[in-house]
Order: C-alpha cells, then structure tokens, then sequence
C-alpha cells in the first residue's frame, strides 16, 4: 500500500493561511479614519436694537449673579424682560431701581414686592447702548435641543459614517465568511480521506511523543528549580498582599451627592479651608455644612453648559444641585427655604485606625503644609478618592524629608537653636525634631 505524508499539515497550513488574511483584513478596517464632520453654519446675528454677543458678555459680569434667563433666582427670570416692560422704564429701572421704587412707581413697587422685597444693584455705569445690548441677549428665543435623525437613533456601540457601512455589518460579513472557510476546510479534509481510502493509499500516522508533563516529571533539576521558584514567588505575593491590608489608597467612593473638586476647586479656585475650614483650627478637617454650599448655591442654580463634559452632562450637574435643595428644604421658584429638610449621608473616604493621632491643624497651621501634599491635586479630581497611601512608613518618610517651618514661628526658636548645632545643620527636618518619637502619633 502507498504511503504518503499526513494531508491534515496541509489543511492546517490553509487555515493558518486564511486567518492571518482576516487578521489582516479586520486590521486595515480598523484604521479607517472617519470622516471629517462638515462644520456648523455660523449663527447669524439677533435682529434688534442691541448687540446679543455684547450683551451676553455684560450680562454674565453683572446680571447674571441675581438672574437667570429662563428661572427665577434672587429676581426674576429675564428672557423676554424687554417685551413686558417699556424700554425708558428699563434704563430708569437698571440705573436706580431704588429710587423708583421711592417714588412709588407702580410697577416698581410691585416688582419689588413680588420677589421678596430684594433690593437690585444700581448700575448707573450702564449706558443706554449696554443696556439695549443687554436686552437683546435677553430677547434671543430659547434654544431648542436638536431633533433626532429620520430613522431613530443608532444602536449603542454601532460606528457608521455619513454614507458609509456600519463596522458591525463589516464585521459581522467577515466573520460569516470565515466560518463558511472553516467548515469547507473539513469537508475537503473529509473528502481527502475518503479518496485515500478508496485508492488504498495509507497516510503515514503521527509519531507518539512523550508527554510534556512526564518528560519535565523526569528532569529533577527542573523540577527543583521550579519548586523554589514557586516557593519565593509565593512567599513574595503572600508578603505584598498582607503589606496591603487596611491600604485603602485610590479609594474613590460615590457620594450621595456628586460634588466635583475640578469645578469648585479648579475652575472656580475657591481655596479648600473656605469649605473644610476646620482644619486650620482642629483636628480634623471636618465635612462642610451644607449653608456653607448655600451661600453660593442659592443663586447658582444651574450649571453653565460649558461645564458640561462627554461624560457628566448639563442635566446631571443641574439634578445634582436640585439634591442640595431638596436637603436643605430650599424652593428655588420661591427663594425661600420650605423647613423640609433631609440628611445626607456621605461616605467617608479618608480613614486612620483609632490608635493613629493625626492633627490637621498642626500641619496646615504651624508646619504650612498644603492640602495636595497629602490630598493629591484635587483641583483635578472630578470625584475626591484617596490620594496618598496614609501608612507608617509614608508618614515617617515625610517627616524625614520635611524642613520644619521656621519663619514667624518663635516656638520652635529655642529647641531649633540647640538641636542644630547638635546635628550641624542650619535647618531641621520633622524628624530631628521628635517627628519619629512614638508617643507623637500613638497615644
């Protein structure tokens, strides 16, 4: 009987073939660029008296504190301001509000009266031409969100260029082909077989080889090897894994309320000690009360849509700040609180084992130390997490390399003086000090 060599090598070879093909393929698909988007029409300008840019610009830097378009916040809501009142009345009313409403002007007083007697701002720096700008920025139609594409919208996750076919389509008509070449390749591998069988030809059979398990089972030195190998890397993770218990670093909770550090913080530059001003004077740093968010919040009652990100829209921010007034029991249609409070309950995320003594004060006080030096760059947190791993060993490490601050601090003039010229130094650090002394931290 002929012999011949094993024809399944071939069927592996034209399989091997056609994969690295479709890898290929799928490749190339992948590194498509899509289209360039055509650019938005430019808006064209608002008809009327004023300029609406200009207008916009001196709302927002003088208006837009106690007023709001399309709300009403410590006044009343301003789209459409020009059509409800004659426009000489208007330049009277942003000029000196108060003296007409001395004067008992009618529609004064009852302005006045209608949102709870709050004395407006005298802009009497405001021309006649800023404020018909203004009003115009006011008498711009609301805009309305953008209407949904004939045909509904596309399912999550599909890709699909302006004229194009959608990725998955492609996708999905390669991986059809593919099994259509798999199944071919079996069925000519049966074929092949069934021939050699007819024609009496004998396919040379595989040559049995000894198993990878038993061929290393015999190799001693192998195994000795491998068994300290295994050995040292457990004990290294075993070592690692326990170093991490009670490590809580980038611990990054959500809160009932989301507050975004990168907007209070960062965009707006409100310095940390005006909401955890408790850690000038205290141990802790303490949580904010919420009046303190409302000395701001009540008349911020919505995000500007420039704050919006791809993955925090306009809306959330603004339900966000509407779970700040439902706590607090405040109606930001009335301006005035209901008495219906509820109590929010934040999750801690900064947490020292009881034994540990940790005094902010001391540190931002006395040693000058910056929040993100232990907080991280929290301007930049979008969610607050722990930043630092707040360890033994990262505590004692920063005390060895902090200079102790000196300058207006006549406490520490007298052991400064005697400490320095024991180690020989100018300056000394935390733990020249007795920064490492146990009974500092462990009590």
């Amino acid at each position: 009987m002929k012999k011949v060599g094993n024809h399944n090598s071939i069927s592996r070879k034209l399989l091997l073939g056609l994969s690295l093909t479709l890898i290929f393929s799928l490749t190339s698909f992948a590194q498509e660029a899509a289209a360039p988007a055509a650019p938005e029409a430019a808006a064209a300008p608002a008809a009327g008296g004023g300029d609406p840019v200009k207008g916009k610009e001196l709302f927002n830097a003088n208006c837009a504190a106690c007023h709001k378009l399309d709300a009403k916040s410590t006044g009343p809501a301003l789209r459409g301001v020009a059509d409800k009142h004659d426009r000489a009345w208007l330049y009277k009313w942003v000029h000196n509000s108060s003296d007409m409403i001395k004067s008992g002007d009618a529609v004064a007083v009852k302005l006045f009266e209608e949102n709870n007697k709050a004395v407006m701002t005298s802009f009497p720096q405001l021309s006649e031409g800023d404020i018909d700008n203004i009003l115009a920025y006011t008498s711009e139609p609301k805009a309305e969100p953008a209407a949904a594409a004939a045909g509904g919208a596309t399912p999550p996750g599909t890709n699909v260029q302006d004229g194009a076919i959608s990725n998955n389509i492609i996708l999905g008509a390669l991986a059809l082909v593919m099994a259509i070449l798999v199944v071919m390749l079996f069925m000519v591998n049966k074929v092949l077989t069934k021939v050699a069988n007819k024609n009496g030809i004998e396919v040379a059979p595989k040559e049995a080889r000894t198993p990878i398990w038993k061929a290393f089972a015999k190799n001693q030195f192998l195994v000795l090897v491998t068994a300290i190998f295994l050995l040292l890397a457990s004990g290294y993770f075993v070592y690692g894994y326990l170093m991490q218990v009670g490590v809580d670093q980038n611990y990054e909770p959500i809160q009932p309320i989301h507050y975004s550090h990168k907007i209070h913080a960062g965009d707006n530059e409100i310095n940390c000690k005006y909401c955890h001003s408790a850690a000038r004077v205290s141990k802790t740093a303490g949580i904010p009360s919420l009046n303190v968010c409302m000395n701001c919040h009540k008349n911020i009652s919505e995000v500007a849509e420039t704050t919006a990100t791809a993955e925090y829209s306009k809306a959330f921010y603004d339900g966000e700040i509407q779970k700040l007034y439902d706590a607090v029991g405040w109606d930001k249609t009335k301006q005035a609180y209901t008495g219906k409070t509820k109590p929010v309950k934040w999750v801690r995320i900064h947490n020292l084992p009881d034994f540990v003594y940790f005094n902010h004060s001391q540190h931002v006080s006395v040693a000058g130390i910056e929040c993100q030096t232990c907080h991280g760059p929290v301007q930049e947190f979008e969610i607050m997490k722990q930043y630092s791993k707040l360890t033994m060993g990262w505590c004692v490490d920063c005390h060895r390399k902090t200079d102790v601050k000196m300058e207006g601090n006549a406490y520490y003039d007298k052991i400064h003086a005697e400490l320095s010229k024991k180690y020989g130094v100018e300056k000394l650090t935390a733990a020249q000090m007795g920064g490492l002394e146990c009974g500092k931290c462990h009590y």
